[in-house]
């Protein structure tokens, strides 16, 4: 144990308090186990070595006061959220994770090979090792009002290690069982509620929050006494579960491409655990240790720390972040406006009024566009209302805030405006000069520009110092990415407004620079142009699209294109061009899709995928063709090339915010960190600048 001990000396300690109660209806005493590091809720139980010890004495001393039954439960609001990941970066050797993972896996089925009876009440947050306690006990009794529950180790860049990808599938099925450890994760790291934990068959009763811990004693007795007996499904360990392990292979290699270790080792153990005999304490050996190799392999691997790294920014810095101004400077939002009435704009109506729930008015050059985009809003309250996520009466109040206006003079009483019109300076200078008549001196006047000058769009107003860049990422109530952008004259109540705003509208907001393309679109659209240079060359569409997998890209170059449309990223290019023209170059290919107005590079039919004809036949190609190695190899080179430039002109406080971007803003993989870590760890950054973006040991082992 001193070994592991050593990695994890800073553990904050989750102890756990065995209390002997009486229950009624229960003959003989029952033991009740509370974990609780001594802190609130901000701070959730996690079991480290010391907690897992903890833990460990509790259950002697339940067993010891020879139960009728032991219940596991936590502190107000948190059960446990999984293992202490702050002594991970200490782990050192693979011999430190086999000892990490086999004291869990001891302590822990402790409750599954209990000849009494055991129950977990999961009275709040369950997450990785937390649901784990649950798994392996015999029974599971959740309060209503949990909402984060799940395994999201494959996310990290690790495996469900202590019973979850053996006990998990053998309990709710394989394929349900696909859906927590594998689909979820791998969206965005996506948890679900206690109704949901019902319908899966990880609970067994959902009980009211009120009064949870006496209603799930009461309905332990029950169970003791016979009168209540769970369903426990019927497990198909044959056409099922092969269908199950063939779905997660499928979404691991569409989300990740099989470059994420800890996904991929994930589906390997739920196949295994098909041959699973609970009731065979040598067949649970032999499941659990497969696990502990796993744990073991990748706890010493880069791909973890990065995916720590990633999971840091996304709770932490997303949260705090830099550059921000005091939030003391906010003013307050009680109105706003939004010019545009088309769907991106009718979607930021609809986040808008969901979140601040103050009145919204749209206009547009015309009644119709208008009553289309209030039209739109309503119709998706009404679908909110339809599947129970509001109520009638508060569907109708937000419906009655929404409206739409021809004259911008109903935008008097407005504290915020964004425009979301057609991405043209003329046009969006022209939008605020008319704005800056009706609007009061302190409104905001936010724009939704993908690449433009703030500084230039405020130039010729009355009151440039109220204008900001608030660049959202489609679609909007999906992506969590809200880029900022500070004008040369925005002064700090705007910026510290529009963070309180992006706060208040539950987005993570990133501080920018005035730089054409700002962060994601400028890194992105570089991305493209390499990929769409090697194709003008002569390189094969299929061999340039597929080439660049590993960047952790949630999609391929051509098939992003096709989502954001060639119009548009021709559009966006030729921004960049404008501001940096000798590094990103206009595509021949690219103008000749957009001049024949064709949607994309791909078309789908009995073969799969395939070019289009009609655009192999448009796209000028030469006669340099490039292998899969070297367009990897200068899309790697211009991403370093590029992040080195921006964070030389302060377009981020730093590397970290590149990675928080990419992640939040498109979906880039955890197990890169972004983007930065994989540039250091292939050596692709001192390569090109001389020098990592993150220290030795940051993100890396």
């Amino acid at each position: 144990m001193t070994d592991i001990a050593t990695a994890f000396a800073d553990e904050v300690v989750t102890n756990a308090y065995t209390k002997i109660i009486s229950v009624p209806g229960i003959e003989g005493p029952v033991a009740l186990i509370t974990l609780d590091n001594g802190f609130d809720h901000t701070k959730p139980n996690s079991f480290g070595p010391a907690g897992l010890l903890a833990f460990d004495k509790a259950i002697d001393e339940a067993f010891a006061a020879n139960p009728s039954a032991i219940a596991v439960t936590g502190k107000p609001f948190i059960f446990a959220a999984g293992a202490d990941l702050k002594g991970v970066p200490s782990i050192t050797s693979r011999e430190q994770g086999v000892e990490l993972g086999r004291l869990g896996h001891k302590v822990f089925r402790r409750l599954r090979e209990s000849s009494v009876p055991t129950f977990a009440f999961v009275n709040g947050v369950a997450l990785g090792g937390g649901l784990e306690v649950g798994l392996h006990c015999h029974y599971r009794t959740f309060a209503d009002n949990v909402g984060a529950l799940g395994l999201p180790e494959a996310m990290l860049g690790l495996v469900p290690g202590w019973g979850g990808t053996q006990l998990l599938p053998n309990l709710i099925g394989p394929s349900n069982a696909v859906t927590v450890a594998v689909e979820n994760p791998l969206n965005n790291g996506r948890v679900i509620g206690s109704q949901k934990a019902l319908e899966l068959g990880i609970a067994d009763v959902v009980l009211g929050s009120a009064d949870f811990l006496e209603q799930s004693l009461a309905w332990a007795a029950q169970v003791v006494a016979g009168t209540v007996t769970p369903a426990r499904p019927e497990i198909d360990r044959g056409a099922g579960w092969d269908e199950a392990i063939a779905r997660a292979k499928a979404i691991v290699a569409g989300k990740t491409k099989n470059n994420a270790p800890g996904a991929v080792r994930t589906v390997a153990l739920l196949e295994l655990a098909r041959g699973l005999d609970l009731t065979d304490s040598a067949s649970l050996d032999a499941g659990f240790a497969a696990e502990d190799e796993a744990l073991a392999d990748l706890l010493v691997t880069d791909e973890l720390r990065a995916g720590l790294y990633a999971f840091d920014l996304v709770n932490k810095r997303a949260k705090r972040p830099a550059g921000a101004p005091d939030k003391s400077l906010a003013r307050k939002v009680s109105g706003v406006g939004i010019v545009g009435a088309g769907l991106m704009a009718s979607q930021l109506a609809l986040l808008f009024v969901k979140q601040l729930k103050v009145p919204v008015i749209l206009t547009d050059i015309d009644q119709e566009r208008i009553d289309k985009g209030v039209g739109y809003v309503h119709a998706e309250i009404d679908k909110l209302q339809g599947k129970g996520r509001l109520s009638p009466d508060a569907a109708n109040r937000l419906k009655a805030l929404v409206s739409g206006s021809l004259d911008k003079a109903a935008f008097a009483k407005t504290d915020f405006v964004i425009e979301a019109v057609f991405e043209n300076m003329d046009v969006k200078k022209k939008v605020f000069a008319e704005l800056e008549e009706h609007i009061a001196p302190e409104t905001i006047l936010a724009t939704n520009t993908s690449s433009l000058s703030i500084t230039e769009m405020a130039s010729e107003l009355k009151h440039p110092e109220r204008v900001v860049g608030f660049h959202f990422f489609n679609p909007v109530a999906v992506l969590p990415l809200l880029e900022i952008i500070r004008g040369e004259k925005t002064d700090d109540a705007t910026l510290a407004t529009a963070f309180a705003t992006a706060k208040s509208l539950r987005k993570s907001a990133v501080l920018c620079g005035d730089k054409a393309g700002f962060v994601f679109n400028r890194l992105v659209t570089r991305t493209l142009g390499e990929v769409m240079s090697a194709v003008d060359e002569g390189t094969p569409f299929d061999v340039a699209d597929n080439a660049i997998a590993e960047l952790g890209m949630p999609m391929s170059p051509f098939t992003l294109l096709a989502l954001v449309g060639p119009a548009v990223a021709l559009h966006t290019g030729e921004t960049l061009q404008e501001s940096y023209p000798e590094r990103f170059k206009s595509s021949p290919g690219l103008e000749a899709l957009v001049e024949a107005r064709k949607p994309g590079v791909w078309t789908w039919g009995p073969e799969g995928q395939t070019v289009d004809p009609e655009v192999a036949a448009l796209w000028p190609q030469g006669d340099k063709v490039s292998t899969a190695e070297q367009v990897l190899e200068r899309t790697r080179r211009a991403f370093a090339e590029e992040i080195a430039i921006m964070l030389d002109e302060g377009v981020v406080a730093a590397a970290e915010d590149i990675d928080l971007c990419l992640i939040l803003g498109g979906g880039f993989g955890f197990w890169n960190g972004g983007i930065t870590p994989y540039l250091d760890r292939t050596g692709t950054s001192e390569a090109v600048n001389g020098r990592r973006f993150l220290a030795e040991g940051v993100a890396s082992v």
